[in-house]
């Protein structure tokens, strides 16, 4: 049974007047009282031309898709259609027609919102009584074909297609990246059976979870508010169905390299967000964890980014880290900075990413986006490479080995702003990180270096918001004279100290940007204490600004809250 026999079906009961779909668009139901979406996903031409290529008449097949229109007659189980597909320029259009209407008003061409006078009947045979369904197919095969008959004029004006497709001459019809698409259009499904995997994504955004955990034998987990939820709606996923699942959203250069190293990274983008994948292998089976990133990049104003913060942004030179643990927002504060300066500057900007996460449009500056794996080996090899692209501002989406920390730091002495993560908990220990990374008889050479270079850290946790959500809390360390004399001379033990007594200047202590959002009730007393790295002082600060703090072991737990004025 075609996957879109139900549409069919839908169609003929209510009693519609026309299937739609299109390149970007959706699927669509045309009703006496207007369009009724069915699939509001943006579908892509092969999408399209995967779902259309499993009614093509077993004649017709090996030329499909061909350039120009192909019309056909299609008997689904609910009953017969006239298919139109279209194919010009990489986009496809698809009408599908109950057959009676088709041969009673000859309708010939793709219906829009204000239709010419209709063209006088058209003698159509129906479709053998016998006829049935074509098998299934994944995908229709690409063959090479040919361009159709040529068009004849109609009466309103426009030109139609003979009734029967001809015989097409050798034409390529390229084939669309697979890593921004599925293969397949996913149906909506019933939530008690079998979920696809565009009805999980879907599901995803809508319950605004963070994270889709997938695991063999195992119902799909979100990560909402920072909490695993399991979707036991769903069901567990065997490991046959799991692989096909995450596979249909896959370039084929990443099921070849899962097969051989069991771990793979890719991105996949929807209409409505994008998503980071990483398919790995357990001792059940295939998993995958799926990052949704937003298609809209939150700006610097909406992410309540400082003034300091945002001073960095104009710098024409040197390192500048965000760094914290793992989800902890580092990605989309980074993104919330370079949409600033592509704001606000005329640069040239450069990002480099394992895979590329927000998408960045050509404001003020040209920016260029480059993946790991897609169009470089590495990020040591890109990063290199940038040097000999004229570029303003470098981002680097991970330092994660020693060679691409030391070309990170050339590059910012050598008259480039450079933005960089790593997974470090606080700002001054960031510093430690860097130095610590390379051998005894380099630490010298790259402390100069560093103390030099290194402009600012801003490092960030995420925290559990009153009422839901999350926010961020951000240290931020400014490498003013006196930070760098500590790098260069080694006491990078005593920044905690300059940050504390440097809050003029804008420097803020994890603790700090803690308690600051416990007093404006965006946190609870409680999620600021789990939060902190320095607990003693975070639970002093806490009581000293009024807020009771009861921990497990020191009594009945409770909600702490600011005391009375």
């Amino acid at each position: 049974m075609a996957r879109i026999d139900y549409i069919i079906e839908k169609l003929l009961k209510d009693s519609g007047q026309e299937i739609l779909m299109e390149t970007g668009g959706g699927l669509n139901i045309r009703t006496a009282s207007g369009l009724l979406p069915v699939l509001k996903q943006n579908l892509t031409t092969q999408q399209i031309i995967a779902a259309v290529g499993e009614l093509v008449p077993s004649d017709q097949r090996a030329s499909f898709p061909a350039q120009g229109m192909t019309i056909f007659p299609y008997s689904s189980p609910a009953g017969a259609v006239q298919v139109k597909f279209e194919l010009e320029q990489g986009r496809a259009r698809v009408s599908m027609v109950p057959f009676s209407a088709y041969a009673m008003y000859g309708n010939v061409e793709f219906a829009d919102e204000n239709p010419a006078p209709a063209a006088p009947p058209v003698p159509v045979a129906p479709p053998a009584p016998a006829a049935k369904a074509p098998p299934v197919v994944a995908a229709p095969t690409l063959a090479p074909v040919a361009p159709a008959a040529a068009p004849r004029p109609a009466s309103n004006g426009r030109t139609s297609q003979p009734a029967v497709a001809a015989v097409p001459a050798p034409v390529v019809v390229p084939v669309e990246d697979k890593a921004s698409q599925s293969p397949d259009i996913e149906m909506p499904r019933d939530r008690s059976g079998d979920p696809g995997m565009l009805s999980l994504l879907e599901t995803m955004l809508a319950r605004r979870a963070s994270d889709l955990h997938l695991a063999t034998d195992t119902v799909p987990h979100f990560r909402i508010d920072g909490d695993m939820v399991p979707m036991a709606e769903y069901g567990p996923i065997p490991a046959a169905r799991l692989k096909e699942m995450v596979f249909s959203l896959a370039p084929d250069k990443n099921q070849i390299q899962w097969e051989k190293k069991h771990d793979t990274d890719f991105a996949y983008e929807t209409s409505a967000a994008r998503f980071r994948v990483n398919v790995f292998a357990d001792r059940k089976g295939i998993g995958s964890v799926m990052r949704q990133i937003p298609n809209t990049i939150r700006t610097a104003e909406e992410m309540g980014l400082s003034k300091q913060i945002l001073d960095l942004c104009f710098l024409t030179k040197g390192l500048v880290l965000v760094t914290g643990p793992t989800g902890s927002g580092k990605s989309t504060t980074l993104a919330s900075m370079v949409d600033y300066i592509n704001r606000n500057r005329e640069d040239h900007i450069i990002t480099i990413e394992d895979p590329i996460e927000f998408v960045h449009p050509n404001k003020r500056c040209l920016v260029n986006q480059r993946e790991i794996g897609v169009h470089t080996d590495s990020f040591k090899d890109a990063l290199r490479a940038a040097l000999r692209e004229d570029p303003d501002v470098v981002l680097v989406g991970e330092m994660r080995d020693l060679e691409t920390i030391a070309i990170a730091i050339e590059t910012a002495e050598t008259g480039h702003l450079v933005f960089g993560t790593l997974h470090t908990n606080t700002a001054a220990s960031t510093v430690d990180r860097i130095i610590d990374q390379f051998p005894p008889d380099r630490q010298e050479q790259i402390r100069m270096m560093l103390s030099e270079s290194l402009k600012g850290v801003i490092s960030q946790t995420l925290c559990k918001k009153i009422g839901g959500g999350r926010v961020a809390a951000q240290e931020v360390l400014l490498c003013t004279s006196s930070v760098s004399n500590l790098i260069r001379e080694g006491k990078t033990f005593q920044i905690p100290s300059v940050m504390q007594t440097s809050r003029g200047a804008g420097m803020v202590m994890l603790n700090e940007a803690l308690l600051e959002l416990a007093k404006k009730k965006l946190v609870t007393p409680t999620e600021a204490f789990t939060k902190s790295v320095a607990r003693s002082e975070m639970k002093s600060m806490l009581e000293r600004g009024g807020f009771k703090l009861e921990l497990p072991g020191e009594g009945a737990p409770a909600a702490p809250a600011p005391a009375q004025k």
